[in-house]
C-alpha cells in the first residue's frame, strides 16, 4: 500500500466472523478485518483467535488486507499488536490515532483512523509519522467526543464540524503523501447518499471510500469511475501534449501543469475501477 492506491473501495468484515472473509475479500479491492468496534467487549479475546485461525488457514491476502486495533489507551491494545505481529499483518489502522509515539510504536505500517478531538487537532503531526501509509478519519466518535449527539443534519448531510474534520484529514494525508480514506455511510440503504458523498470524495482527492455493507462496494467503485467522455479526454488531451508539459490550449481551453495531473488521475482511477472484483 506504500506505492500505490489498491483501489477505491475498502470494507470492514468483523474479525469474530471469518466466515465472511472470503466474499468481503472477492468483492472490495482491501478487506478491514476489525477487533474494535465490530467486536463486543466480551468477545475481544475470542474475536483474536478467531483470526488467528483464519490466518492459519492461509487464505488471507495480506497485501489487500488490514486489521483495526483496538486504541493505544485500551486493555485490548497489547494483545491486539502481539497478535498481528505474530500472524503476519503488514497493516495495520490504530482507532482512535491520538499521539504521535503511539503511532511509531506500532511495529507495522499504520492507516491512521482520525476520529477524537485530539487526533482531528494534531492531524499533520500524525500523518507524518513514517510507518503511516493511510489516513482515514470518522464522524460520530468525533462528536460523541465533543459531548455532541450527532455528525449529520436530519436530511443526511454532514454538520460543519464534520466537515471540516473531513478536510483535515484531507489536508494531512495529501500534505504527507499518504492515501486518503473517506468515512463510512452507516445509513446503508441510503445509496443515494452515499454515491453524492463519493462523488464528491474523489473530486476532493480521496483515494478511497471505507463500507460497512458488502452492498455499499459496487455503488462505491462506480461514483470513483470517471465516465467513458472524461477519459477519452485525458486520453487524448495526454497525446495532444506529450512530454512537453507546458501551458497550451486543447479543445479551445488553456491547459498546463494542474490540468495535466488531473487527467493523469482520471486515467489512473479508470485503471482502477475497471472490471470490479
Amino acid at each position: 500500500m506504500r506505492d500505490a492506491s489498491p483501489g477505491p473501495a475498502w470494507l470492514f468484515c468483523p474479525a469474530d466472523r471469518p466466515d465472511r472473509y472470503g466474499k468481503a475479500l472477492a468483492a472490495a479491492d482491501v478487506v478491514i478485518l476489525d477487533l474494535e468496534d465490530a467486536v463486543a467487549p466480551a468477545a475481544k479475546a475470542s474475536a483474536r483467535e478467531a483470526l488467528r485461525g483464519l490466518a492459519a488457514d492461509g487464505i488471507v491476502d495480506w497485501a489487500r488486507t488490514v486489521v483495526r486495533v483496538n486504541g493505544a489507551d485500551t486493555v485490548d491494545h497489547a494483545a491486539d499488536l502481539a497478535l498481528t505481529q505474530d500472524i503476519g499483518v503488514r497493516t495495520v489502522m490504530l482507532s482512535k490515532s491520538e499521539r504521535a509515539d503511539d503511532v511509531r510504536a506500532v511495529p507495522h505500517d499504520v492507516v491512521l483512523l482520525l476520529e477524537t478531538p485530539a487526533g482531528i487537532r494534531d492531524a499533520d503531526e500524525l500523518a507524518s509519522v513514517d510507518n503511516v501509509v493511510a489516513v482515514m478519519w470518522g464522524a460520530d466518535d468525533l462528536v460523541a467526543g465533543l459531548g455532541g449527539t450527532s455528525s449529520r443534519f436530519p436530511d443526511g448531510r454532514y454538520r460543519d464540524l464534520a466537515r471540516h474534520a473531513r478536510a483535515r484529514a484531507l489536508l494531512a494525508a495529501k500534505a504527507a503523501g499518504r492515501l486518503a480514506l473517506d468515512a463510512v455511510h452507516m445509513d446503508i440503504p441510503d445509496t443515494a447518499g452515499l454515491a453524492a458523498e463519493c462523488e464528491d470524495a474523489v473530486a476532493s482527492g480521496f483515494d478511497a471510500t471505507v463500507a460497512i455493507h458488502p452492498t455499499q462496494v459496487a455503488v462505491i467503485r462506480r461514483s470513483y469511475a470517471p465516465d467513458a467522455e472524461r477519459v477519452v479526454w485525458a486520453e487524448q488531451l495526454l497525446a495532444h501534449v506529450g512530454d512537453d508539459r507546458s501551458v497550451t490550449t486543447f479543445r479551445g481551453r488553456m491547459v498546463d501543469g494542474p490540468i495535466y495531473a488531473q487527467a493523469e488521475r482520471v486515467l489512473r482511477l479508470a485503471a482502477a475501477t475497471s472490471g470490479g472484483r
